[in-house]
C-alpha cells in the first residue's frame, strides 16, 4: 500500500490568527509539523496543502513540498481531498493537522497498522486519541472528547464532557481526540460528497460527518501527550515542552 501524509494548513484562525507561522524553537509551527511528519519515515510522500502564499513559500523555500488549494474549504479534510488528484496511486492518506508540531512516529505507525491484514480490511477511517486526566481540560470545550465502544470504534465526539459523570462512583475514562486521521482513498473522496451534517455544524467537529452517515471510525489510543497549537497559551506550553526534550 502506498501511504502519503497531507497536512492541511489554513492561514486564518479564529482563536489564534496566523498561528501556523508562529515561531517555535526557531522554526515556524507549520515547518515543525512538516519536518516531524517527514522524519517519521512512514510515508512515500508528505505535502502541505495550504490556502496562503505565506505558508506555501515557508514550506517550498525550506525545501519542502506544498500545494495551493482553494481558500473556502470548510475543514481540513475537504482541503486535502482537493489535492488528492496529484497522488493518483495513494492507497492510505493520513491527515496530519498543521498545528501538530510534535507529531511522532509511534502513534502514526499504530494508526497505519489498523488497516493491515484481514482484521484491518473493514476499516475505512481511523484516528488517534489519548487519555485525558486533567479536570480543567476535560471541561474545556477546546479539547474535543470522544466516547468509544468496546471495539474502540467512536460513538460520539463532543466539546462537552462525555461521558457525563452522573454517577460519581463509576470510574470514568475520558479520551481527547487528536485530530490526526487516516483514510482509505475512496473514503476520503466520499467524505467530500457528503454535505456538512447537523451535529458537525453544531459542534464544529468534522469527523462527526462520518458518524452521522453511518461510517465507523476506528480509534487508536496513544500516549502522544504533545501540544496542539490552538491558542497563544498553547504556544507557551509547546515552548516549555520543547525546552525539556
Amino acid at each position: 500500500m502506498k501511504k502519503i501524509a497531507l497536512i492541511p494548513a489554513r492561514y486564518p484562525a479564529t482563536r489564534f490568527p496566523g498561528k501556523l507561522m508562529q515561531m517555535l524553537g526557531g522554526k515556524s509551527v507549520i515547518w515543525n509539523t512538516y519536518q516531524s511528519t517527514l522524519n517519521t519515515g512512514l510515508f512515500d510522500e508528505v505535502a502541505v496543502v495550504c490556502d496562503s502564499q505565506i505558508i506555501f513559500d515557508e514550506i517550498t523555500n525550506n525545501g519542502g513540498k506544498a500545494i495551493m488549494s482553494k481558500a473556502e474549504h470548510e475543514c481540513g479534510t475537504d482541503r486535502i481531498a482537493e489535492a488528492l488528484d496529484q497522488f493518483a496511486d495513494a492507497d492510505i492518506v493520513v491527515n496530519v493537522q498543521g498545528d501538530e508540531p510534535f507529531t511522532q512516529k509511534e502513534p502514526l505507525e499504530k494508526l497505519l497498522q489498523v488497516f493491515e491484514g484481514e482484521e484491518g480490511a473493514p476499516v475505512q477511517v481511523a484516528s488517534l486519541m489519548q487519555e485525558l486526566k486533567d479536570t480543567a481540560s476535560i471541561a474545556d470545550p477546546n479539547y474535543v472528547k470522544v466516547a468509544v465502544d468496546k471495539k474502540m470504534n467512536a460513538l460520539f465526539f463532543s466539546r462537552s464532557v462525555i461521558p457525563y459523570p452522573r454517577d460519581k462512583e463509576v470510574a470514568t475514562v475520558y479520551y481527547e481526540h487528536i485530530g490526526i486521521y487516516a483514510f482509505r482513498r475512496q473514503t476520503l473522496i466520499d467524505f467530500t460528497q457528503m454535505p456538512m451534517s447537523p451535529l458537525e455544524a453544531a459542534e464544529k467537529i468534522e469527523c462527526l460527518r462520518y458518524l452521522e452517515n453511518g461510517i465507523r471510525m476506528k480509534m487508536v489510543v496513544t500516549e502522544y501527550m504533545g501540544v496542539e497549537i490552538d491558542t497563544p497559551e498553547d504556544l507557551v506550553k509547546a515552548e516549555r515542552l520543547l525546552s525539556i526534550k
